[in-house]
């Protein structure tokens, strides 16, 4: 029998890109504090989480595969997160205007029993084309996107706000880098296909 996998976070966005690998899984939420260390990179912070919201459900699924992920944005060297109101979402999506805003999603995978992990960090990079302030406001009142770092969501009318996406995987703009998780689960052990 497979050891359970559980995913640590109650992201109906993760779960939603987990459910497409066909394996069974459960979720939990993390407890930890998301707190940025004083001149960590994004890079590095989202890596850091990533293994903490694993690590944080250690204790209670001691033989599971646990997946821990996290994502900030980046737009001029500055962490974007989200922007809660219409105003903010609006003035993130101007700054965004023209510009490119580098999404890094941490990635892991642990079995606190055996002690093996795999962390990574996953960057894709986002081109918006130019956008008039009437297409801006007309976006947020439509999507509503006042919970999503960037203020869009690609997997719906945001694409209409982009020139390009570059990335090796479309998931990891979402919240999941499933490529870079499937080649971990194989290394675990745990094949999808089979």
């Amino acid at each position: 029998m497979m050891t359970p996998l559980v995913l640590a976070s109650t992201s109906p966005f993760r779960q939603a890109l987990l459910n497409k690998l066909g394996l069974p899984f459960i979720t939990a939420a993390p407890d930890c504090d998301e707190t940025p260390l004083m001149d960590e990179s994004a890079p590095e912070l989202v890596q850091r989480l990533a293994l903490a919201k694993a690590e944080a459900l250690a204790g209670h699924h001691p033989n599971s595969w646990i997946v821990g992920s996290d994502q900030v944005c980046v737009l001029n060297g500055e962490i974007t997160g989200k922007p809660h109101t219409v105003e903010n979402a609006c003035r993130q999506l101007a700054a965004a205007s023209g510009n490119a805003i580098t999404f890094y999603t941490g990635l892991a995978l642990i079995q606190p029993q055996s002690g093996k992990r795999w962390v990574i960090c996953e960057p894709f990079i986002v081109h918006f084309r130019q956008l008039s302030a009437e297409e801006i406001r007309g976006y947020v009142e439509k999507e509503q996107p006042l919970q999503c770092a960037g203020s869009f969501k690609s997997e719906g009318l945001g694409i209409c706000l982009f020139d390009k996406l570059e990335g090796r995987d479309p998931n990891t703009l979402i919240g999941l880098p499933l490529i870079a998780l499937n080649e971990m689960l194989r290394a675990a052990g745990i094949n999808a296909l089979c």
